[in-house]
């Protein structure tokens, strides 16, 4: 145990023996923490989010985790704000369901046709492999909520995808291949300054080192300090099993919640999979999954038709897959 107090003493910066989430942050930038302690990181940062680890529950997080084969990513999650009963788990507390009377429109979308602009202007319309042609063959226009008996769940809004270093690892084209990212973090928060603290929202976060790990700037302009996230290790939302996306879900229903709207990156893999995932983890009757297409976005290049996808593009062809799976794939989804 003598090295975990050690790595505590090492983080608590100010030495009152409690270990806050602005004291990690700092202390992994100022120690130099990168991609190598980004699991580590994510760890501390989940377990400090709603209040600080003393030194004895520090040392026992991390000697748990030790012992566990799925390390920092087992049942130690469990001692995080989300390892409660699955009632009491909920991305932000709903004040008040949402009543619009009649069929008032409370937020109307964006259109992913701002995506379809956005690749003629970067890319030649040819090369864009005409992204309105794909959303005829695999989406519906528009998709119709009710915000009472809807969630909002986000995948990996973090600036790591837009400014941060999963856009630097792509090299001098980063900026050119985030920029559907982008566009579709914006429309994201746009819908979250009508939403937030009205209707459940939920996220999810990938590791990475701290100064990548935060939201984009968008939405970190929007979202409460503590604004909890499922930890979000692979392509795979329900992975780990002691992340509470599973209780989540099962809370939603529970508590009347019909329809699952899902958003973020990237399209073809994160997305993908997790909607996949949570298409055949619950019946259709109990809970419609959509994904909303203006909500969500992918690598530049993923948009350009391919031969190892039969001729199309790996975002089309992740459209094919979730359709087929039984997956609502809308152009946009309009929140009554």
């Amino acid at each position: 145990m003598s090295e975990f107090f050690e790595l505590f003493d090492a983080l608590d910066r100010d030495r009152d023996g409690r270990l806050t989430r602005e004291e990690l942050f700092r202390a992994a930038v100022e120690l130099g923490w990168h991609w190598q302690q980004a699991h580590l990181y994510a760890l501390l940062d989940f377990l400090t989010l709603r209040s600080p680890l003393d030194r004895e529950s520090f040392a026992a997080c991390l000697e748990e985790a030790t012992h566990d084969p799925q390390g920092v990513f087992g049942r130690v999650l469990l001692r995080g704000p989300l390892g409660r009963r699955p009632s009491d788990v909920s991305g932000r507390v709903r004040n008040e369901a949402v009543k619009s009377p009649g069929d008032r429109v409370l937020w109307g979308g964006t259109g992913s046709d701002g995506t379809d602009r956005l690749l003629r202007e970067i890319v030649s319309s040819e090369r864009a492999g005409d992204f309105a042609e794909a959303l005829k063959r695999s989406a519906v226009p528009s998709y119709s909520v009710r915000s009472g008996e809807t969630a909002l769940l986000i995948i990996d809004p973090q600036r790591a995808f837009t400014t941060g270093e999963w856009m630097w690892r792509l090299g001098p084209v980063g900026d050119m291949e985030v920029m559907p990212i982008q566009l579709a973090f914006d429309n994201c928060a746009r819908l979250l300054e009508t939403v937030y603290g009205r209707v459940e929202v939920m996220f999810s976060r990938c590791p990475f080192s701290a100064e990548s790990y935060g939201w984009d700037d968008k939405l970190d302009a929007i979202l409460d300090e503590d604004q909890l996230y499922f930890i979000k290790p692979s392509n795979n939302l329900f992975m780990p099993e002691s992340n509470g996306y599973n209780e989540w879900l099962e809370a939603l229903i529970e508590g009347g919640i019909r329809t699952l709207v899902m958003g973020g990156c990237t399209l073809n893999s994160c997305l993908r999979v997790s909607a996949v995932a949570t298409r055949n983890a619950f019946p259709r009757e109990s809970l419609e999954v959509v994904v909303d297409l203006s909500l969500c976005g992918a690598r530049t290049s993923n948009y350009l038709n391919a031969e190892q996808f039969g001729g199309f593009s790996p975002v089309e062809a992740a459209m094919r897959e979730m359709t087929a799976s039984g997956v609502s794939v809308a152009g946009q989804v309009v929140w009554m």
